[in-house]
């Protein structure tokens, strides 16, 4: 019997992001439709890091949900499944933030996650 490996897609993670992820208390990560995650798949690993270190962390795709904009995707997901550190509101701002309006306006995605233990690393 043959064994097909696991997928791995490395992204980059603001440290505030990561930490939660890390302690296991973000569900669903948010990114635009890039043609790039395109073939992002449940059973698929993401392999964070924040940019400029060897902090990883990674995490189990559970699914993949497509949505027209950032606001549909908080109403869908909920907004403590995102970040339960943040209000709705805030955590809009914060993603427009990152993403402007030409970028949400390719769609966005509701990654849904699950922590792997075993694979976060975290270096000084």
């Amino acid at each position: 019997m043959r064994r097909t490996a696991t997928r791995i897609h490395e992204l980059n993670l603001y440290r505030r992001y990561f930490d939660l992820v890390a302690a296991g208390r973000k569900q669903i990560e948010v990114r635009v439709r890039y043609p790039h995650l395109e073939d992002l798949a449940t059973g698929h690993t993401i392999r964070f890091r924040i940019k400029g270190t060897d902090e990883t962390c990674d995490v189990r795709v559970t699914r993949v949900t497509r949505y027209d904009n950032f606001e549909a995707l908080l109403d869908g997901e909920g907004p403590a499944n995102i970040n339960p550190t943040s209000s709705r509101e805030q955590q809009l701002a914060n993603i427009r933030s990152i993403y402007p309006p030409e970028k949400e306006a390719l769609g966005a995605l509701a990654i849904g996650i699950e922590l792997l233990d075993a694979h976060t690393e975290r270096r000084p």
